[in-house]
């Protein structure tokens, strides 16, 4: 069994660095309370470590 996540866009990234936008993007969200399921992963971790003030994960059990 492999865990899954649940990420959810839940606040702007208005006034926060290029970088952040980026990570954002680069998980698959497209636009504000957009989820995106993703495989857990050591690198999936470190972008969401990158924007958690940005996004709400839920950890999923296939």
């Amino acid at each position: 069994m492999s865990k899954q996540l649940k990420i959810t866009w839940t606040k702007s990234f208005i006034g926060y660095p290029e970088t952040q936008r980026k990570t954002i993007k680069s998980l698959g969200l497209r636009k504000l309370n957009h989820s995106v399921i993703k495989p857990d992963s050591p690198q999936l971790r470190g972008q969401i470590n990158k924007v958690s003030h940005l996004v709400a994960v839920e950890e999923i059990e296939d």
